[in-house]
């Protein structure tokens, strides 16, 4: 993990890698509580039986499930020291090109694509790639905008 002691050499680090989280298990449980959160019971998410038969031969995560384990992957990834605070600004280029089977394992790996100063901070844009222990292509890639404040 990288542990940038300021804004300014968090800037300094921009087009580097920042680092890969842990790996996390998405199992089922985890699956049907966001389906309860969403409202979002497509059976491809929460039918195992019938998710046997379907396309990817088993349960899958929701793309926004994926989506979603950024901040706790960004956590593992990087820290930036002497900020008052940061605040999740949005995200962009948000693409899901494989799917997550439930009972796999994923990561986050994050990479510092720009920054640009903001009233009392700066906004950073990294981009996360979600992938799986067997490789492949990623599960989530994403551009993650967040104002830090010193």
């Amino acid at each position: 993990m990288a542990t940038f002691a300021s804004l300014a050499e968090f800037t300094a680090a921009v087009g580097t890698e920042l680092g890969s989280s842990e790996w996390h298990t998405i199992d089922q449980d985890r699956v049907n509580l966001f389906a309860e959160a969403t409202g979002d019971h497509q059976w491809i998410h929460v039918d195992p039986e019938r998710a046997k038969a379907g396309p990817f031969g088993t349960t899958i995560a929701h793309g926004f499930l994926t989506l979603s384990l950024i901040p706790v992957l960004a956590q593992e990834c990087y820290s930036v020291e002497g900020i008052r605070m940061a605040v999740n600004y949005g995200s962009d280029k948000v693409r899901f090109p494989s799917p997550v089977p439930v009972g796999s394992s994923v990561r986050g790996t994050a990479e510092l694509v720009s920054t640009s100063e903001v009233p009392g901070g700066i906004q950073a844009v990294v981009r996360f790639t979600i992938s799986g222990r067997d490789g492949g292509k990623p599960h989530c890639v994403a551009e993650t905008i967040t104002r830090f404040y010193a």
